[in-house]
């Protein structure tokens, strides 16, 4: 008989055997995917193939089976990593390839393995031929190589996707090629036929025991006591008896646990389970059953729903989750009123064959109904501990201490049953249960601590760890209750701050994380100003951001009846954060960062903090607050308020409401005082900022965050104007007027004017901000008025008056065009319509406001004068433009518009800055008539498009900035046009108000006009990813856990020409990509990080690995080096030029042009993203000067000081690029390791002046491989290959010396005579007899080397200009050097690169015989430079070389 085949004993290292070595399996197969390999224990029978089942499969991995043949020995082999490793005689078939020893022989050879399921079959053969045959489930592919060794080993590599496979073990034939049906085919029908049979024995049994009424006779079988079978899951282990079943690894593994009864269950027996044991890791959870297979001759599957029976053949029936499962397929979707998912540790789950045939399931003992009434005769009960279930233990109903009660409907609602909530509202008074108060639990994160009777959660040590501070309450929240937290210490320390929201997870079982956010299941967070559901941001901008809150603030979280989640800060309702919430979730504080301390708000306690202070708000008539700028006074119990010196001081008088306004409340005031005296009045608006946490600036428009001012007829949000023109203009109201501003629900903010509505002002302005006045220039005195409260609209005119000016009680308001325009224009018609008046030019005219996202800006043609040729030029332009703007500004034409960015149509071109970057693009503009309609349009996505008569033309232009005026020039024959479009004031459309591109104008010109000082060092910002631990001063940036969350920025902006460069400190090798580096185009004071910079939908400007992305859309590729191979010490830089393009610096060379436009006020920004999670800022020598090499001319009078004479020269000839200092390479500090060990005190090389001219290095420096030096010239060749240290000069050094104006030659020398010449500074040290001293001292020689006698006993020294030459054995020979720590040894050249003086050296030819030219650039014939005359060369520098890296 032929031997069973199996697996060998040696196998990868991440593999399991089990099954009698049958089976494989590798372990933790989401986290590796390789190390898998295993080997059959026989060598191959020939025409006997070896055949494996894939069991199970994961999709974390690309990849899958791989499957070959080797004539490696298993018992002697080192197992490599994945089959494709194999050498000495190895085929592999992986994909739908043929590898021989490792490389590819048939690209195509047949069905593709990676597309293989669970199930499936695929095997290897030898024929007696020595041919290579696989099969795919039994089907042979056909020869795949010839010549097979007669002994080979099957190799099986279950690689990426494939996790588990089992030897199908099938009978060898003597010609498998003629048998009718394959070995496993006929196996498998063996199996079934034997399946029936015994089935068919045991309902014969059963059936003449019941005929013939022998009660006594039943079989032991059927009175044997239930447990489970023996034969069970690979990973099951069966204990107490067999009747406890536990899954191994459960942390690991989350299938292969499938256990089933010792025998078939009788009829009306009841087979019940209680569930032990559950981890907190998978989705889904037990699974319980019956079936018709028999266990003793089943081979399990990884999970019971695989598996499979005859077609009208009831096999399996399973319940899973909520429903009814046959065959594996979905009968009942909705079975019963528990869900097998919701179960917790301590649930029953029972099932009854009834002798009617119908299958009954028990929950905690009661029925669930009819699971199916097409139940077998002959079944086995089946459990699956699957997912979440690791542990049961079957019940006995005769055991004294079983649990006969069955579970209230009370208790069941409020334990397990969440499929209904509403039957929360079925519950009488009576069966109630007193409400428990709500409390912090006791279990809570290991840096937190719950206190005051379980009111108080506070991390005790916030000054040392600032994470680790999870706390939940003690229960679960009731349905409409708020969960608040009062918050009582705040520390300056750390980023980010306190995290809000709720969890499934109970106290009891949660395993804290160090943040919450890192729960994957069951979590809901508001952390900062977003909303994350199990780790991942669902709402980027929600509510007030959470990391500005103070000591004394409340945030909260209720879940309403309809499962929605709301978020509440200090009592004010955040809105909807998310829905599809569950009941039962209990309450989670994490105290993390800032938040040091939290008190739970219990309103129905007087002493709890805060517990009335949302009912005293609503009820607190509105005064002005007792804080306020120092030149203003508050009088009439705080409803008036007056600069007293009004004539001598016009700032510094903000005031603000005492409360935060709420919605539709109106806040009033009337003007009672005014001074002609300054310019300028009142200004008015809102802000999120508390009177307590503000540092009153002298006006609240220098407010930059959380701010919204009316100032003039101006909008202004966080000091920027958004728009202009509004219908209100404070500088124009007089004594007597009163005005109001209102929050609406709709998060609109509007103004009023004697009780007259003037229209929304802005839109998405959030709950809870104060009323802002600001008694600035001629306004000196105001009080609060009686209209102020809170009205049911802000439709409608408050009050009506007669005096009451134009409200825009339309949804739509026309487009006008701005009052600055050409001299040759009049506007008319409300600023609709403009013409030419004269002449064909100066006739240009903008848009009064930015255009809005998507809107389109409009005109009709109303008069054409064919006098004139040319045409209409339409475009948008980055010129800030308002109706004061002075029309000196304004050309003669707009193609002369060049100083800001403008995109013109004219004709059939698009011109950007007066130059065509598109032809063809449009009917010729020329040919317009009267009635045509041209309308431009910015769309979202940045690209500007041209519409005539309604037509998209398409795009004309891309990288459109935001906020840009509409220009059209009325050049030619157009003469008058008439604005036909309007502005919708729909929030989607007012979202992109905000005029960052006009600060960065005015913050250009500002620049023009005067010269701030910067630094030279540019530090991190203390606003940075959550991920990111700042310290060196805030110049170095560590990620401190995960592979994303580290995005830091520079805390000042960026300016023209100055560098920002950091280097890579430290890399984490197991994760993938790397740093990025780029530019934020807006502050990031506030700014709520993503995880990484590749989800910036604002503007930002990144380069990853070898592409550049414009708000995470790339735009560029092959760009630069690749930022995802950086090592430690690269140093990576940014520069913006004065034509605001950005460029990429990698080792101080500059990369190019990255991205052009980059907007005029931006930061720096780095992500320490996958490898790369450490770097520290490199400083600047100096910032003001450009880091491209200056070319200077060489002072040509004597130095005094040989210091300053022998200094490098910023020249294109050396290494050293600006300020940049470049880090060593790998090889360089390997250099750097051989020099200590040479012994070579430091005090002999200068510092940090080291190059390194290894090929990747030299590259990178873009050095050409020869140089001239000296005059007249003479050239030399770069030391490629080798390490150079310059060395420092001798104080004593002639003054004569200017090495600007000698040659560079190489000396090669032994490590015997190193030192020695060091301590001279004399190479004629080691070759004069006479000894002799420093050739940099005056000596008594009284003759040169032309007047030296023959005899002389100076010897010469021979050098050469190239280190190919006098880098050879003769001249520098190698040596070892061996490294005591790690017994390495190096093999070592060492050389001087020196300066020779003209004139004083002879030049020769070679004189090691050789034949061959020895340097492309040099002749063999000019190679040697030889001289004897003292003096006349200078140590510049040592040079290293190792030779066996």
């Amino acid at each position: 008989m032929a031997m069973a085949l199996k697996f060998h004993n040696r196998v990868g290292t991440l593999v399991a055997l089990s099954n009698n070595n049958c089976t494989a399996q590798r372990n933790h197969p989401t986290q590796e995917f390789n190390n898998g390999v295993v080997m059959s224990a026989e060598p191959l029978q020939d025409n006997v193939p070896f055949e494996v089942r894939i069991d199970r499969k994961v999709n974390s991995w690309s990849g899958s089976i791989e499957i070959g043949v080797t004539t490696c020995d298993p018992s002697t082999l080192k197992f490599p990593i994945s089959a494709t490793g194999f050498r000495e005689g190895t085929w592999v078939m992986s994909g739908s390839s043929i590898l021989r020893d490792g490389h590819s022989v048939i690209e195509e050879y047949g069905a593709d393995l990676d597309q293989l399921n669970e199930g499936e079959k695929v095997g290897v053969m030898r024929t007696t031929d020595g041919t290579l045959h696989f099969l795919v489930n039994g089907v042979d592919q056909g020869p795949a190589a010839n010549g097979i060794a007669s002994k080979v080993y099957a190799i099986i590599d279950m690689y990426g996707k494939c996790a588990q496979v089992t030897i199908v073990d099938n009978t060898p034939g003597t010609n498998q090629e003629n048998d009718g049906i394959s070995t496993d085919v006929a196996s498998q029908l063996a199996n079934e036929f034997l399946t029936q049979l015994s089935n068919q024995i045991v309902n014969d049994l059963t059936r003449n025991v019941e005929a013939l009424g022998l009660d006594n006779v039943a079989s032991n079988s059927n009175n044997e006591k239930l447990t489970f079978h023996e034969r069970c899951g690979s990973l099951v282990k069966l204990s107490n008896s067999r009747r406890t079943a536990e899954r191994r690894h459960p942390l690991d593994e989350f299938n292969n646990g499938v256990v089933m009864t010792n025998r078939p269950l009788k009829n009306d027996e009841l087979f019940e389970i209680r569930l032990d044991v559950l981890v907190d890791k998978w989705s889904g959870s037990i699974e319980v059953g019956i079936t018709t297979h028999n266990p003793s001759m089943l081979d399990f599957p990884a999970t019971m729903t695989n598996m499979r029976s005859d077609l009208n053949v009831v096999g399996t029936i399973m319940m899973s989750g909520c429903g009814i499962l046959t065959n594996g397929k979905g009968t009942r979707r909705e079975y019963g009123i528990y869900n097998l998912d919701e179960l917790t540790e301590g649930d029953r789950i029972g099932l009854i064959r009834k002798s009617n045939g119908h299958l009954h399931y028990y929950i905690n003992g009661e029925d669930q109904g009819v699971a199916s009434n097409e139940t077998p005769p002959t079944i086995w009960g089946v459990v699956d501990l699957y997912g979440m279930a690791v542990k049961v233990s079957i019940l006995d109903q005769n055991d004294p201490n079983y649990p006969n009660n069955i579970t209230s409907p009370v208790q069941r609602v409020r334990n397990v049953f969440r499929q209904f909530p509403d039957m929360y509202d079925e519950i009488s008074s009576e069966e109630a249960e007193p409400v428990e108060r709500l409390l912090f639990h006791t279990r809570c994160g290991s840096h937190a601590a719950v206190i005051n009777n379980q009111r108080t959660a506070h991390r005790p040590n916030a000054l040392d760890d600032f994470n680790n501070g999870v706390v939940l309450t003690s229960r679960p929240l009731r349905q409409e209750e708020l969960f608040e937290v009062h918050i009582d210490k705040m520390v300056d320390k750390w980023a980010g701050s306190i995290e809000i929201g709720v969890t499934l997870h109970s106290p009891n079982d949660l395993d804290f994380p160090s943040t919450m956010t890192n729960i994957r299941s069951g979590t809901w967070m508001m952390t900062g100003t977003g909303v994350m559901h199990n780790g991942t941001t669902v709402i980027d901008m929600y509510g007030q951001n959470l990391d500005r809150l103070k000591a004394g603030d409340r945030v909260g979280v209720k879940r309403r009846g309809d499962g929605s989640l709301h978020f509440y800060v200090n009592g004010i309702d955040q809105g909807q954060g998310a829905t599809g919430v569950p009941p039962n979730v209990y309450g989670v504080i994490d105290l993390y960062g800032q938040a040091a301390q939290t008190t739970i708000v219990d309103h129905s306690d007087p002493l709890s903090p805060d517990a009335d202070s949302c009912s005293a708000s609503d009820s607190e008539e509105l005064r002005f607050h007792h804080i306020h700028g120092q030149n203003s006074t508050i009088t009439n119990n705080g409803r008036t308020c007056l600069r007293p010196n009004a004539t001598g001081e016009f700032n510094d008088a903000i005031i603000m409401s005492s409360r935060p306004l709420k919605d539709n409340e109106l806040f009033e005031v009337i003007i009672e005082k005014m001074v002609d005296r300054w310019s300028g009045s009142l200004e008015a608006g809102v802000t999120l900022i508390k009177p307590e946490e503000l540092e009153f600036p002298n006006t609240m428009t220098d407010i930059v965050y959380d701010t919204w001012m009316l100032s003039g007829a101006a909008i202004m949000q966080d000091g920027s104007t958004i728009r202009n023109g509004y219908p209100l203009d404070l500088d124009a109201v007089t004594v007597g007027c009163r005005i109001g501003i209102m929050r609406c629900s709709d998060g609109t903010l509007h103004y009023f004017l004697n009780g007259s509505d003037q229209g929304p002002a802005c839109i998405d302005v959030p709950h809870g901000v104060y009323a802002v006045i600001d008694l600035y220039g001629q306004c000196a005195q105001v009080s609060i008025t009686s209209g102020s409260g809170v009205y049911p609209s802000a439709d409608n005119n408050l009050l009506h008056s007669d005096q009451a000016i134009m409200s825009p009680s339309s949804s739509e308001v026309s487009h006008r065009f701005s009052l600055c325009c050409g001299k040759n224009i009049t506007i008319k018609n409300n600023s609709c319509t403009t013409a030419r008046s004269t002449g064909y030019n100066n006739a240009i005219v903008f848009s009064s406001d930015p255009l809005k996202r998507d809107e389109m800006f409009e005109v009709r043609i109303d008069q054409v004068c064919r006098v004139w040729s040319g045409s209409l030029h339409i475009g948008l332009t980055t010129l800030a433009i308002s109706d004061t703007t002075s029309s000196s500004v304004i050309p003669a034409s707009a193609l002369e518009m060049t100083s800001k960015l403008t995109w013109l149509i004219t004709g059939s071109e698009v011109r950007k800055n007066g130059f065509v970057i598109k032809e063809n693009y449009a009917p010729a503009l020329e040919r317009l008539e009267v009635g045509n309609l041209v309308g431009i349009r910015r769309v979202s996505d940045g690209t500007l498009h041209l519409y005539i008569n309604g037509e998209d033309m398409g795009v004309a232009a891309s990288n459109i900035p935001k906020n840009v005026f509409v220009v059209i020039d009325l050049y030619g024959p157009v003469e008058m046009i008439s604005i036909t479009s309007s502005c919708s004031w729909d929030a989607s459309l007012m979202a992109s108000q905000q005029s960052q591109s006009v600060m960065s104008e005015l913050a250009e010109a500002a620049d023009l006009d005067t010269e701030e000082e910067y630094p030279n060092t540019l530090g991190f910002h203390v606003n940075h990813g959550k991920n990111i631990m700042l310290s060196n001063g805030g110049l170095t940036a560590e990620r401190t856990e995960s592979y994303n969350q580290g995005l830091i920025v520079t805390s000042q902006p960026l300016h023209k020409n100055q560098m920002f460069q950091v280097r890579v400190d430290h890399l984490t090798p197991r994760w993938s990509f790397s740093l990025m580096i780029g530019v934020l185009g807006f502050p990031p004071d506030k700014y709520t990080f993503p995880v990484s910079s590749m989800s910036i939908k604002k503007s930002c400007i990144m380069i990853q690995g070898s592409a550049v992305y414009n708000s995470g859309c790339k735009v560029k590729e092959n760009y630069g080096p690749n930022l995802d191979e950086l090592q430690v010490g690269h140093v990576i830089g940014i520069i913006v030029d004065e034509e605001s393009n950005l460029h990429l610096f990698f080792n101080g060379v500059d990369q190019g042009v990255a991205a052009r436009d980059v907007p005029g006020s931006c930061y720096g920004v780095v992500d320490l993203y996958g490898k790369c999670d450490k770097v520290t800022v490199v400083p600047n020598v100096d910032s003001s000067e450009s880091p491209e090499p200056k070319h200077k001319d060489k002072e040509k009078a004597e130095k005094e000081d040989i210091e300053e004479v022998m200094k490098e020269k910023n020249s294109p000839s050396e290494t050293i690029l600006g300020s940049v200092v470049i880090r060593p390479c790998e090889y360089a500090k390997t250099c750097s390791k051989v020099r200590s060990l040479m012994g070579i005190p430091e005090g002999f090389f200068q510092e940090q002046q080291m190059t390194c001219y290894c090929e990747s290095c030299h590259k990178l420096r873009s050095e050409d491989l020869y140089l001239r030096r000296g005059e007249p010239p003479r050239e030399y060749a770069v030391p490629l290959g080798w390490c150079r240290y310059i060395l420092k000069q001798r104080q004593k050094a002639p003054s004569f010396v200017a090495s600007d104006k000698w040659h560079v030659a190489y000396y090669g020398t032994q490590l015997e005579v190193l030192r020695k010449i060091l301590d001279t500074g004399d190479i004629h040290t080691c070759n004069d007899q006479m000894g002799g001293g420093s050739t940099l001292l005056p000596q008594s020689v009284p003759f040169t080397e032309k007047s030296r006698p023959d005899s002389s006993s100076l010897r010469q020294i021979l050098m050469s200009p190239t280190i190919r030459y006098i880098g050879c054995n003769e001249f520098s020979p190698k040596f070892k050097l061996l490294e005591p720590r790690t017994k390495r040894t190096f093999h070592v050249r060492v050389a001087f690169q020196v300066w020779l003086k003209p004139g004083s050296y002879k030049v020769g030819p070679q004189s090691l015989g050789l034949n061959e030219q020895i340097d492309p650039q040099f002749s063999n014939n000019e190679l040697e430079w030889a001289t004897k005359e003292r003096g006349s060369v200078l140590l510049h520098g040592l040079l290293i070389k190792i030779e066996n890296l």
